[in-house]
């Protein structure tokens, strides 16, 4: 089912209203709507599936940051009156997902990180994209992927067109920048909520050893890796991630 996107009061999102549980699903620097398609599909009718649209490319750049962000979604969830949130973070989103449970520890029922930054990520690295080569950006996106194949033309040519757009390639990198300061490897340990980690075996951007150490610093967390797996697990193995995410909610709501 494709759920329609929302825009009113200055925000942008999917909201699927299935269930009582708030699900918040929070996407990478170069996530699109369909990274979630499979948890969408998956979760849609039994939970209420909530997907903002992070603004990179349409906030004031004076304020563009991960704190930036940050601060987004907390008027987001305050604007839609949810009491508590079942965070799921890729990527990007990954670490917006934990300086949120950092500041609103109140509001969270549960975290599920995947390939989350916040500790060591290596993407496209901190200086400007290489624009203009096609090929050069189809590799970058395949080497997400564990099965570059699944690194579709769709994907490749929406990258291609944010990488060649001076505006929005400038703000991809003033936001991964801002990332790669705010390392929460001292503040990991403050985290209490339920939280569940899924990595891929042969991620390259955040490799395994970073979901080990989530692991390791998060108190109450389990960690999941995926053999043949790369940065976004519920693209690649959309039904063993759904499984595993699945077992996890239905853990800590009863």
């Amino acid at each position: 089912m494709d759920y329609p996107v929302t825009e009113e009061g200055g925000f942008k999102y999917i909201e699927t209203k299935g269930g009582e549980h708030n699900l918040l699903l929070l996407h990478g620097l170069f996530g699109a709507l369909s990274n979630f398609a499979s948890i969408l599909q998956h979760f849609g009718s039994t939970y209420n599936v909530v997907v903002p649209i992070l603004p990179i490319f349409e906030m004031p750049f004076r304020k563009l940051s991960v704190s930036g962000l940050v601060d987004h979604v907390t008027t987001f969830v305050e604007k839609k009156g949810y009491d508590k949130v079942h965070l799921l973070g890729n990527s990007l989103g990954g670490h917006i997902s934990l300086l949120y449970a950092l500041a609103h520890p109140e509001r969270i029922a549960s975290i599920t990180l995947t390939g989350s930054s916040g500790l060591f990520e290596s993407a496209m690295g901190s200086t400007f994209p290489k624009r203009g080569d096609y090929d050069y950006i189809k590799k970058k996106a395949e080497d997400t992927f564990y099965e570059p194949a699944t690194a579709t033309k769709e994907l490749v040519d929406e990258i291609f067109d944010i990488v060649n757009d001076r505006n929005k390639a400038i703000r991809v990198v003033a936001t991964a920048k801002s990332a790669i300061r705010h390392n929460l490897r001292e503040r990991l340990h403050t985290i209490t909520a339920p939280t569940l980690l899924i990595w891929g075996k042969e991620d390259q951007v955040t490799p395994a050893f970073v979901g080990e150490e989530f692991h390791e610093r998060i108190q109450n967390s389990q960690l999941v890796i995926l053999d043949k797996c790369g940065h976004a697990p519920m693209m690649e193995h959309p039904d063993v991630f759904n499984a595993h995410l699945e077992a996890f909610l239905k853990e800590v709501t009863t």
